[in-house]
């Protein structure tokens, strides 16, 4: 019996030893799958993911300027200007696409450290494709790609030749146009000449409107505003300001503006020149908006002209020259909009 009972419990062991061992060497089908995928991540390119990783939660590209919110959710900074603009137009406190919390100029800061890392990833040149650190992309493209786009240097004198840098020499060699006569050569001079005096002819009538008597500047402040209609609509006004014995405001308002102000992307300020006291004879003035000494908004030259009388006391809306929407959101982002007017009274007026 006591035979019997060894025999079995040896058997018993075996088979709790095969047990043990099965369960050892046992692995669930599961569990090699997510091995599998695990491992072609790894095999993923280091840039790849990183891009993945840095990249603005409202494009997807990689931000050259980067902010963040709160919550270190990171946004390009066009994207950044653009929900600020967006919640200005809106009446409604900006928030960021991913978590919602609040952003804002004072509440969002500036993450160098994802700057300086996107600035070392590669991107490919957009002419020849090569791979490059993205800091060193764009002297390369300017001056160092053969593949770069460049312009004949007999381009004066009427040469409408243009193509990649590498070619550049071979046509310059057989280039027909300093073979051209006087006669030719001076029609396409012609026209570069009347495209100079356009640009001249701006600066010229700014230095002549410095030269009169009655000259002045005020530095001042749009603050925003809004109507009381039903559906209400932003506006900017400054405070009263003092030229030529008068009082002054200006008033300024958003150009293509639609019903959903997230569906317009081409945006543009125009500005009026407001009297606010009475006169008891015409007066002639022109004005020009600079951007404020404050201010990093890109604004061209524009001179307009009105006369006041007691009947016109506000002038059209004229655009304010802004290079483009980029800059406007910029503009629409800050608080206030800080610009500098010049005005000039003819005299006798």
């Amino acid at each position: 019996m006591a035979d019997v009972i060894e025999s079995t419990s040896s058997v018993v062991s075996e088979e709790n030893e095969n047990i043990v061992k099965d369960d050892l060497y046992y692995e669930p089908e599961q569990k090699k799958l997510k091995v599998e995928s695990s491992s072609s991540d790894v095999n993923q390119k280091l840039e790849d993911r990183l891009s993945g990783i840095l990249c603005c939660a409202v494009c997807l590209d990689l931000p050259q300027t980067c902010f963040q919110c709160s919550n270190g959710h990171l946004m390009c900074a066009g994207c950044f200007n653009h929900l600020l603009a967006d919640a200005r137009l809106k009446d409604e406190t900006a928030t960021c696409p991913n978590c919602r919390c609040e952003i804002g100029k004072t509440t969002c800061l500036r993450n160098l450290a994802v700057e300086k890392a996107v600035s070392e990833l590669p991107s490919q040149c957009q002419y020849c494709n090569c791979q490059l650190p993205r800091h060193l992309l764009s002297y390369h493209e300017q001056e160092q790609c053969q593949e770069r786009p460049c312009s004949c240097k007999y381009t004066r004198i009427g040469c409408r030749w243009r193509g990649p840098y590498h070619e550049l020499q071979g046509h310059e060699e057989t280039c027909i146009h300093p073979r051209k006569s006087g006669e030719e050569i001076m029609e396409a001079l012609q026209l570069i000449q009347n495209q100079q005096e356009e640009k001249l002819k701006m600066y010229n009538d700014i230095f002549n409107l410095l030269s009169l008597e009655k000259v002045t500047f005020n530095d001042l402040q749009l603050k925003p505003y809004r109507t009381d209609d039903f559906l209400t609509k932003l506006f900017y006004e400054t405070s009263r300001f003092t030229a030529f014995n008068q009082q002054w405001v200006i008033k300024a308002k958003v150009l293509h503006d639609q019903k959903d102000p997230t569906q317009s992307i081409q945006r543009s300020l125009a500005y009026q020149l407001v009297l606010k006291g009475k006169l008891t004879q015409p007066m002639s003035v022109y004005f020009i908006a600079l951007k404020g000494p404050y201010g990093d908004t890109r604004i061209d030259q524009a001179v307009y002209f009105h006369e006041f009388t007691a009947d016109s006391s506000e002038t059209e809306l004229h655009e304010l020259p802004i290079l483009d929407s980029i800059e406007c959101n910029k503009l629409l982002a800050a608080k206030t909009i800080n610009l500098r007017l010049i005005m000039f009274q003819l005299p006798g007026k």
